[in-house]
């Protein structure tokens, strides 16, 4: 696939940025897309935060793989998150490889892609970057803050740390913190970046090398959390693929073999391996608990912002039981919270599918809110 990185729309931001490792990040891109028209009283804005693998092309065409976005279902016209009563905004996250500041990008001081040259980034860090952006586009507040997995917990961090800066907040199939288990998938997909001899120590780009097997491996071991088991039952059971007869080797018998495959081997195409290093990390290092002492409450005291919590309930990545101590939490300091758990074979992955309920939620949540914040103060 050829990437067509020209027409992306990014900005520099002059102000210096101090992230969570101590680094000062100075005059860093962030590239973002909008969608549909701001209003004149800027209220109908909607800043939506992307997951592990997503970017900023939401809906429509992406211009850098001439692919579909990725929540066409989710943003258009006439759509839950409608585009022509909403003013959408997404931006690529820090440490990204879709035209954001991150390790593929040009080092000012050096001439050369940052690699492992590029600090290591956090949940709290890729927030502070894009209350940049909507301090360049003039919006003081939003109408609401939503995203899934990586997204939600986005969504989480901004509400902690810019509790005037948003209406209401939509964090969908997330945790306040990195459970074991998702650490450890996280360092096994690592690894195996890591052990591609193709890697180079993280200077790929510098010697015209890409590390397609092991970003590849990482996509697949990711991609399996992602779904449900009785999805996979479903769609995939133990058929096997055309030829209908067990070929005794190891190439792809099965048809979920073959369907891991296209997805690590498609993966590789449009992203870059040592964003993936970073991103995950970043990941595995959000924990609003430690953050406040072991109380989540404190994350969110004196909050104003409504909350709707959702989680699916094949979702053994983010299990419904971590939504509902994010519920709880809030219940706690008497903040208004409404929370769906939705019931799907699906899994993770059921908020980028056609999951009529999860559908009708959002949009219900943000029409039912949109007249009381066009209306206030």
């Amino acid at each position: 696939m050829k990437l067509n990185f020209e027409n992306i729309n990014k900005i520099t931001i002059s102000k210096d940025l101090l992230l969570d490792c101590g680094v000062k990040l100075n005059k860093f891109d962030v590239a973002f897309e909008t969608y549909g028209k701001l209003d004149k009283n800027k209220k109908n804005a909607i800043l939506i935060f992307h997951a592990l693998s997503g970017d900023q092309f939401v809906t429509g065409l992406n211009k850098v793989t001439g692919k579909e976005g990725w929540w066409n279902l989710v943003v258009g016209e006439n759509k839950p998150i409608d585009t022509k009563k909403y003013f959408v905004i997404c931006a690529n996250v820090i440490g990204g490889c879709m035209g954001s500041t991150g390790p593929k990008e040009i080092c000012k001081e050096t001439g050369k892609p940052y690699g492992l040259g590029f600090p290591v980034i956090t949940i709290k860090d890729m927030v502070k970057a894009q209350a940049y952006l909507l301090d360049h586009l003039g919006i003081d507040k939003t109408l609401a803050v939503l995203g899934g997995s990586m997204g939600g917990m986005q969504a989480l961090q901004f509400c902690s740390l810019y509790p005037n800066k948003t209406f209401t907040a939509v964090p969908i199939a997330c945790a306040a913190s990195h459970s074991a288990q998702n650490i450890a998938f996280n360092e096994l997909a690592r690894q195996a970046i890591m052990a591609d001899p193709e890697w180079d120590a993280g200077n790929y780009i510098s010697t015209g090398k890409i590390p397609r097997k092991g970003l590849a491996i990482a996509r697949m071991a990711g991609h399996i959390s992602y779904l449900s088991e009785k999805g996979l039952q479903n769609k995939f059971g133990r058929k096997l693929q055309e030829d209908k007869e067990l070929q005794f080797s190891f190439d792809a018998d099965f048809q979920v073999e073959s369907y891991l495959k296209y997805q690590g081997y498609s993966f590789v195409d449009r992203f870059d391996a040592n964003s993936y290093l970073y991103i995950t990390r970043a990941m595995d290092y959000f924990d609003l608990y430690k953050a406040n002492n072991g109380n989540l409450s404190l994350a969110f005291e004196n909050t104003k912002i409504k909350f709707c919590i959702i989680s699916f309930s094949t979702d053994w990545l983010y299990p419904t039981s971590e939504s509902k101590k994010i519920v709880i939490a809030l219940n706690s300091i008497g903040a208004e919270v409404s929370f769906v758990n939705i019931i799907t074979n699906n899994g993770h992955d059921s908020f980028l599918v056609n999951e009529p309920k999860f559908l009708d939620t959002l949009k219900g949540f943000l029409e039912s809110n949109y007249e009381d914040f066009k209306n206030e103060n």
